[in-house]
């Protein structure tokens, strides 16, 4: 197109963007905006992951409850809001003129909610309609609330009414206490079951912010590595490239300037803020994702053990020998 002939004949890489921003005034700026808004288009891409394999676990499992009354109103309440965060953050790079006012996105995110139903200022409208379209989101995601709370006990609570009914018609010869404790007994099943629901539905409902809030440690640890690679740069090759004395042996000091960057770039970069990517990218796997689907409701772990296989056939060979 005509835009991208002009980018090219500028110097200007129109499909990997522009070499020259590492020296620009505006770098870091710049960087800091990009990283962020990244940091959080991978937590929904992530988060999103996760929804989609608790549905395959609720299919295993049978759970069709679990998959109308769970899984489909997370997924809306998950889009209706960090969803549509990310189509502002890709509608604003591409098709917002860089030359006019940038409206912001996180104040177009708060008042989407504290300012419902207000006008939008000229200045920070980002398209056409976007006082409508957040309505209709905010709505849908607040419907969204009570049907993960009330939806999935009050039909397994019909559900077992029903069965109870049944079962007092056929044992109507049976004795009182027995109806007494089984009263009980499904009164209090049906409490866990509303508490057990309500906190999975707070749960995920102020998950959906503090998680997407906590990718950001993505884009801390990105500026901060960017940073410090720079910092070695200026204090160590760089001024060795533009201060040495070529003509008298120079390259000997180069080389022990050389030696002190690579030794600070392995220990520093690589080694340390390996390590620390490494512990960030397990936090954000383990709390992040994984809660999105990982129950751990499954059988107690027992390592494989010899006596317990030779106790386990000594018990045997006495129970059959009586």
């Amino acid at each position: 197109c005509h835009m991208t002939a002009m980018m090219r004949s500028s110097g200007i890489n129109a499909e990997y963007g522009d070499p020259m921003w590492i020296m620009s005034d505006n770098l870091l700026t710049f960087m800091n905006s990009y990283k962020m808004k990244m940091a959080v288009i991978l937590g929904l891409c992530q988060m999103t992951f996760g929804l989609f394999l608790s549905l395959i676990n609720y299919k295993y499992f049978g759970k069709t409850l679990d998959i109308w009354f769970t899984f489909v109103p997370q997924l809306i309440f998950l889009q209706c809001i960090i969803g549509y965060m990310c189509f502002l953050i890709f509608y604003k790079w591409l098709f917002i003129d860089a030359g006019r006012d940038q409206p912001s996105i996180m104040l177009a995110m708060i008042d989407m909610f504290l300012s419902f139903g207000s006008d939008i200022e000229e200045s920070d409208l980002i398209y056409e309609g976007q006082k409508y379209i957040q309505m209709i989101l905010v709505v849908v995601a607040l419907v969204m609330v009570p049907i993960m709370f009330a939806a999935k006990p009050l039909i397994e609570a019909y559900g077992k009414s029903q069965d109870t009914a049944e079962y007092e018609a056929l044992s109507y010869d049976s004795d009182d206490d027995e109806m007494v404790q089984r009263e009980r007994h499904e009164a209090q099943a049906r409490l866990d079951m509303w508490v057990h629901q309500a906190i999975h539905t707070i749960e995920f409902c102020l998950g959906v912010i503090s998680n997407t809030a906590s990718y950001l440690r993505l884009w801390a640890l990105s500026l901060a590595h960017s940073e410090l690679s720079t910092v070695l740069w200026d204090m160590t090759l760089y001024y060795g490239f533009s201060s040495l004395d070529w003509d008298k042996g120079g390259f000997v000091l180069l080389f022990l300037v050389w030696a002190f960057w690579a030794v600070l770039t392995v220990t520093i970069l690589l080694c340390m803020e390996g390590l620390s990517a490494f512990l960030h990218a397990l936090r954000l796997h383990w709390v992040e994702f994984q809660n999105k689907f990982y129950g751990g409701d499954g059988f107690k772990f027992l390592p494989f053990s010899f006596s317990l296989i030779l106790e386990n056939e000594e018990n045997l060979e006495e129970i059959s020998n009586i």
